[in-house]
């Protein structure tokens, strides 16, 4: 397993900021962070990469509008 911190997710394309996806987290809507310390946590790779793909397969099934 692979953890992530907030700026692996930014490079990965991810611009929230930390208490928009704090937000996202407790509405279900991104991975839950993992508290890897007294003041640290992470993402798990697997978790975030399946919810990109989830939102790329979203795009994917709307059709177009123009």
């Amino acid at each position: 397993m692979v953890l992530l911190d907030f700026d692996d997710l930014r490079a990965r394309g991810i611009p929230y900021s930390r208490v928009h996806l704090w937000r996202l987290e407790r509405a279900g809507e991104f991975p839950k962070r993992i508290p890897i310390g007294r003041a640290r946590h992470g993402w798990l790779e697997t978790e975030v990469d399946a919810w990109i793909a989830d939102r790329v397969a979203a795009r994917d099934a709307t059709p177009d509008a123009a």
